[in-house]
């Protein structure tokens, strides 16, 4: 970290204004915690974020930010823009000039029907997604708030955005529409993700990961009557115990798991189809497309095993791919990795950086400086019906995540383009052994 990194954070700190907008998160827990209470009861299950994220529309409304809206994906945006006019041109009042994206994801990984009303037990709230990603979630409107209460103008657009997609099969797809569409795509020149708990975590590194779901189909029939018939899940279990056995690399890491497996209609019939779901994950693009085509290959090698015992084509399998996170990696040198290690030094947070599958992927694969940080407090039982979350002193993180904030707005004028951030990014990947897909 350079000694001008660690000044212009010192500064950036003194500034009153944003000594109003640390107090302002500090004297609002009770607000913060309201809000969550409020949002956390509203369920967000993959694919079926609307009524969350239009509770978010109307927040920002309050808030006074400008241009609050639903895009064509179902994210809940809205901007705080700087005071002085944009330097671009301008188009139906959406300026050209760069952004700087703060995100925190709309969903859950529960399913509809699951019972999300949170409960307070002194200062814990308890309930699925009550951490993941409600304290996330509740981080963003505290900056939005205190921001707006502090008069603070950044040096560029912040765009503040409630995204949906970003658990499970939702593939990041709130993400990839605020990146790849109108009217932002090609405009942000950096990503901050409020993920989950905690003041000392951040994810610099995006981990890859693919999803398939394999499904096995056959004629079926009566246990008794057609006993001996093909069943695919035996065929389905003899690859998955056959894949299960083969080793995978320690390095680069690379894991694979059984999630999710479906089919038959009763026991005493035979299944005319089985279905399962399959995550792959690695540090390794490479390693990546080497694990998913052996799966596919095994797969079909089986298949056909089987078909060739009975002489007939009995059973046919389908396979498709339902997930596809890219790599990829914040290098040191960056002005964001530079300005978060300055930040922390100031205000004594001990960084912890991990490797994770988060909203950062996608801008970090697209060569845009990005991270992923906790929101504060304590969380537990993280995708479970006992999750857990304890708000004790979040406004450390909350802190931390304006001032990070804030300093990435004041680099985005001598910040290169995504195309040319992409060329030194993948430069660093190369160095680390990791590799993007994008």
């Amino acid at each position: 970290m350079s000694a001008a990194h660690h000044l212009r954070i010192t500064r950036l700190a003194g500034d009153r204004r944003v000594h109003r907008a640390f107090a302002w998160l500090h004297l609002h827990e009770a607000q913060l915690r309201r809000w969550q209470l409020e949002f956390l009861a509203i369920p967000a299950p993959p694919f079926a974020e609307s009524r969350r994220a239009a509770w978010f529309c109307e927040r920002f409304r309050e808030l006074g930010l400008s241009e609050p809206r639903l895009d064509a994906e179902g994210n809940a945006v809205a901007e705080l823009r700087p005071s002085r006019p944009a330097s671009g041109p301008t188009k139906d009042s959406v300026s050209t000039s760069p952004v700087v994206l703060l995100s925190a994801h709309l969903d859950t990984v529960f399913p509809a029907g699951t019972n999300c009303t949170p409960r307070e037990v002194e200062a814990r709230i308890l309930g699925p997604g009550a951490c993941d990603n409600g304290a996330g979630l509740a981080g963003l409107l505290g900056l939005a708030a205190a921001l707006r209460h502090a008069q603070i103008h950044p040096d560029c657009t912040i765009l503040f955005a409630a995204n949906v997609g970003e658990e499970g099969e939702g593939d990041l797809r709130g993400m990839r529409h605020l990146l790849q569409t109108e009217p932002y795509a090609g405009r942000v020149r950096a990503a901050i993700a409020l993920e989950g708990a905690d003041e000392r975590i951040v994810v610099d590194r995006a981990l890859g990961s693919r999803r398939l779901r394999i499904t096995i189909c056959g004629p079926g029939g009566h246990s008794w009557a057609d006993a001996g018939r093909a069943n695919p899940i035996l065929t389905l279990a003899a690859a998955m115990l056959e894949l299960n056995r083969e080793p995978l690399p320690a390095q680069p890491r690379t894991t694979l798991n059984w999630g999710v497996i479906r089919g038959g209609t009763s026991v005493n019939s035979i299944p005319e189809s089985v279905t399962a779901d399959l995550d792959l994950r690695s540090v390794s693009g490479g390693e990546l497309d080497r694990i998913e085509m052996q799966v596919l290959q095994t797969l079909q090698r089986l298949v056909e095993a089987e078909n060739r015992q009975r002489g007939m084509k009995t059973l046919t399998l389908h396979a498709k791919r339902i997930g596809d996170r890219p790599l990829g990696g914040l290098a040191a040198s960056s002005g964001l990795a530079r300005s978060l290690r300055a930040v922390d030094r100031h205000l004594g947070i001990v960084t912890e950086t991990r490797i994770g599958s988060t909203d950062a992927n996608l801008p970090l694969s697209l060569g845009i400086p990005a991270l992923a940080i906790g929101a504060g407090g304590l969380g537990w039982g993280i995708h479970t019906l006992d999750e857990g979350y304890d708000p004790t002193g979040r406004d450390l993180a909350l802190r931390r995540a304006l001032l990070l904030l804030l300093d990435a707005c004041s680099l985005t004028e001598q910040s290169k383009s995504p195309a040319q951030a992409d060329l030194e990014t993948a430069g660093a990947y190369r160095k680390t052994g990791v590799h993007s897909l994008a």
